[in-house]
């Protein structure tokens, strides 16, 4: 029996691209232009490039043309498995172990596998998990962003992925550059509920000592500043830390000394998260600083590393199972339904513990 004719067209366009005439991402001819090629009407052309469609070898863009699909490309490589791709700062960081136990068990329940993959917060090193990726023919990528708060000489690399009809969710930041959707903490209001504790406690003269290359550190900057100011109290500038990666322990190691040597007189301390928190009261208390007696301390994140000293850590929740849980639902249902899922804002509370008097 012979093939209709719009099957004949499709399965001629189908080789040249399976044969690499036609390349990956390159624009097809017009609808006009295959119906001079091949002498048949417009309908038989959009019959063959609709069965394209299905098949996953092209993708029409409205008001563009129709493209040679990447999906095509992905399938060849990944022989149809179902994998994600899961890019975070540092593998060893405190909070990551509980997020990825969140995310392997929704995708482990639904037939996928993870690539796990680290940027050790360096350009360089996220360029290379990216390019990796890329090659892995991967289904969906979640990443959290490389000293997000900085210009990325990478961010053309998510666009590869979005021409590839991968999905991209970002978690515990953003690249603001870039409308990709994202799920994180409300970072704001941790910070304003870490520094209203402490104002509602009576401290007047709080210190800040957060993270200026990501963008987290900014935001929980926000809420320090807005606490201050929904309670009609001025800060003072010269009480405000700021470090990046590279510069972390010197800024850090100041901070102590100018505690001990009484250079600054503050009551209090909010830290950008536990870990920070958590070298800070280490290292105050074996220079005879007395935590809550002589300083008060907040961290944020609700780590493991708040509950490891004599005096457990006063801090902020961070639900990071749940953001696991959540960031792989989101990749699956943007995979299932072909439709971006909104991003998500997850809610924070305080937990009061010892470190405050």
């Amino acid at each position: 029996m012979n093939k209709p004719k719009y099957q004949v067209i499709a399965d001629e366009i189908k080789n040249k691209i399976i044969n690499k005439e036609l390349q990956v991402g390159s624009l097809l001819p017009t609808e006009k232009d295959f119906q001079t090629r091949y002498g048949v009407s417009r309908y038989t052309i959009r019959q063959a490039m609709e069965l394209l469609v299905v098949d996953g070898y092209i993708k029409k863009r409205k008001g563009s043309g129709s493209y040679v699909s990447y999906e095509f490309l992905n399938s060849q490589k990944s022989n149809n498995s179902k994998k994600i791709g899961v890019i975070v700062t540092y593998l060893s960081d405190y909070i990551f172990p509980s997020i990825i136990r969140g995310l392997e068990t929704v995708l482990r329940e639904n037939g996928y596998s993870l690539i796990l993959a680290s940027t050790n917060n360096n350009h360089a090193d996220e360029r290379q998990c990216l390019e990796m990726m890329l090659d892995q023919g991967i289904k969906g990528l979640i990443v959290e962003p490389t000293k997000s708060n900085v210009y990325n000489p990478n961010l053309s690399y998510y666009s590869l992925f979005k021409q590839r009809d991968i999905p991209i969710l970002t978690i515990n930041a953003q690249y603001e550059e870039l409308n990709l959707p994202y799920i994180a903490i409300d970072d704001v209001k941790s910070g304003h509920l870490a520094t209203k504790y402490l104002i509602d406690k009576g401290h007047e003269d709080i210190a800040l000592i957060t993270k200026i290359d990501d963008n987290q550190g900014k935001l929980r900057m926000k809420g320090y500043f807005n606490a201050f100011e929904n309670n009609n109290k001025v800060f003072k500038s010269e009480y405000i830390y700021t470090y990046d990666t590279e510069s972390k322990v010197t800024v850090l190691d100041q901070f102590v000394e100018h505690v001990v040597s009484k250079q600054i007189q503050v009551s209090a301390v909010v830290c950008y998260n536990d870990q920070i928190a958590y070298y800070i009261m280490k290292k105050l208390t074996k220079m005879g600083v007395s935590v809550p007696g002589d300083i008060s301390i907040v961290g944020e994140d609700n780590s493991v590393l708040s509950k490891l000293e004599d005096v457990d850590l006063t801090t902020t929740s961070h639900p990071q199972e749940l953001l696991g849980e959540k960031a792989a639902n989101w990749v699956l249902s943007t995979i299932e339904t072909g439709k971006e899922q909104p991003s998500e804002l997850l809610d924070t509370y305080i937990i009061e513990r010892s470190s405050v008097k």
